[in-house]
């Protein structure tokens, strides 16, 4: 067995995509409408969903947006160098919510950005 993705719900499906893509620097793998449905799936990642896992952005045309809730975490993406990587977040337009440094209670570097649905997306600075 093996993860295959993440599902998320968003509201507004080609800003999603834009931050995923342009600003995290994945690939749209695949996206697929169902009308009949009303919704849409786009498929973002890093590479091919046969060797890793992907997001999967879930867009129901007739919903502007979602609560979050409170069961919800973060995504994690591995980074070389957390603050390197937040600037460029920055450079292209992303919003860090907590700029790179130590865990709390650790030493792990990370750094938390947000994406245009308020989903927290953690970097966390390979050792």
């Amino acid at each position: 067995m093996r993860i295959l993705h993440t599902m998320i719900r968003v509201g507004d499906l080609e800003r999603s995509i834009a931050f995923y893509t342009e600003i995290l620097g994945m690939r749209l793998l695949r996206r697929q409408d169902y009308p009949e449905g009303r919704f849409t799936l786009a498929f973002v990642g890093y590479g091919p969903e046969s060797e890793g896992a992907v997001l999967e952005l879930t867009h129901n045309w007739d919903t502007a947006a979602y609560d979050l809730g409170n069961g919800y975490g973060h995504l994690a993406l591995a980074v070389p160098d957390a603050a390197s990587a937040c600037a460029e977040i920055k450079r292209r337009g992303g919003k860090v919510v907590r700029e790179a440094g130590p865990m709390k209670h650790g030493t792990t570097v990370i750094a938390f950005v947000e994406d245009p649905d308020g989903y927290k997306v953690e970097l966390i600075e390979a050792k």
